[in-house]
């Protein structure tokens, strides 16, 4: 429960008790309360209620015991100042309109209205990122580092340094009413928070997707999108998504084996999923404003037609790396370089590629660009190294099975 339901409770908290070191040591505190409480009383219908109820109280309960001191504070000030006046009872409590009792702004989703209070432009891009993932996301500081290519501590550091920049310098958690400078972090933690679901670092045996946390992602893209409707970017991401999760049903084999995309039947493809992605593409395309995301949606609606046209998904990456440079970008073009104009082709561009060395997916697609021209003790060697580096269990599970196929074309290790 803390997993799937902690970043809706905690942005109601934040709003309710004002601050987001408060709410969350009041959700902590609710969760250490429950097992017992439950062991006596029973499991309630609504666990999720019982734990909000008890955090809010919490929450409700410091801040009166704030005011009823400060208060205490004036009054003695009061009397030190003018001699007289009388110092408030210990019964005196804070009233219910206390302005540090945060109620609701209308904004819309719980959780979306959390993330854009931890996208606040005054915390650089990485702690917005980090901190919304972790907080709001519910993804574990090691789920983050993983997509983001980076050590753990890296990552818990960002988070650290945000929460204290936040306390220090009295960020307030409130929400703008001009969201637009706001954006672009949104985006990145949405795309990064469904990239988790797409393909999960941790997942079951024979599972390639965590189809909860995908579905939460286009659920609050939708919600964002809706709620910004001049943010085309947030269209963009949201056509991107309901394109990759329209092939769902054709990424794994019977026995959750990943299947690569050019060997889908795309015939299971969802049709519902994907015109829902062409009417996002194009609300997004309608205001001329076009950014990497939209370009990302236009190389994912390329795919869903009978006959891929990979020499202008290789112009599309082109217009990407333009506008976000990097090696990611690089290897996601050389694949396409490779199916325009043949695995040599491709397989130059990749070797051209510095700062991949710990992404699995380099190592893949050198192993079976290396195997399609036929060089295969490098393509066992770049399968292995891959191997290494995958962790979700489906695609390890393919990964294994191409090291065995580049190992049996290698033949036998000479004496």
């Amino acid at each position: 429960m803390a997993r799937e339901e902690g970043g809706r409770l905690l942005a109601l908290l934040v709003d309710r008790v004002g601050g987001l070191d408060r709410a969350q040591d009041c959700l902590q505190e609710a969760y250490a309360r429950a097992p017992s409480a439950w062991a006596r009383a029973g499991v309630p219908d609504d666990p999720t209620a019982w734990v909000y109820t008890v955090a809010r109280n919490a929450g409700i309960d410091a801040v009166r015991r704030e005011a009823s001191s400060a208060r205490r504070l004036a009054a003695q000030a009061r009397i030190l100042d003018a001699g007289v006046a009388a110092v408030p009872g210990p019964g005196e409590h804070a009233d219910e309109g206390d302005p540090r009792i945060v109620e609701h702004a209308e904004v819309g989703d719980e959780r979306l209205r959390l993330m854009l209070l931890c996208c606040h432009p005054a915390l650089a891009r990485d702690a917005q990122v980090a901190l919304t993932l972790r907080l709001a996301g519910g993804l574990t500081t090691a789920e983050i580092a993983a997509a983001y290519l980076v050590p753990e501590a890296t990552v818990a550091q960002r988070i650290v340094r945000a929460k204290r920049k936040i306390r220090a310098a009295r960020i307030p958690l409130t929400i703008p009413a001009d969201l637009t400078e706001r954006s672009v972090a949104l985006a990145t933690v949405l795309g990064m928070v469904f990239n988790e679901g797409y393909l999960a670092h941790t997942a079951a045996a024979g599972t390639l997707t965590r189809a909860e946390l995908a579905d939460q992602a286009i659920r609050l893209t939708a919600t964002a999108a809706d709620a910004l409707p001049m943010e085309p970017e947030l269209g963009g991401l949201l056509a991107l998504e309901l394109f990759h999760r329209s092939r769902e049903a054709a990424r794994t084999d019977a026995d959750g084996v990943l299947v690569r995309l050019a060997e889908q039947d795309r015939s299971r493809w969802d049709r519902t999923l994907v015109s829902r992605g062409f009417a996002a593409l194009s609300l997004a395309l309608a205001q001329r404003r076009l950014g990497p995301w939209q370009v990302q949606a236009l190389i994912a609606a390329e795919h869903t037609r009978g006959r891929t046209d990979w020499a202008r998904i290789v112009r599309h990456y082109d217009l990407l790396r333009s506008m976000t440079p990097g090696p990611v970008v690089e290897l996601n073009r050389a694949v396409a370089v490779s199916e325009a104009d043949g695995p040599e082709a491709g397989l130059a561009v990749v070797d051209g590629i510095t700062g991949l060395e710990d992404y699995h997916l380099f190592h893949a697609a050198r192993g079976h660009l290396l195997a399609r021209t036929s060089r295969a003790s490098e393509a066992a060697a770049a399968w292995r190294r891959a191997a290494a580096l995958t962790h979700n269990p489906s695609e390890a599970a393919f990964v294994a099975a191409r090291v065995a196929d580049a190992e049996a074309y290698e033949g036998p290790p000479r004496p």
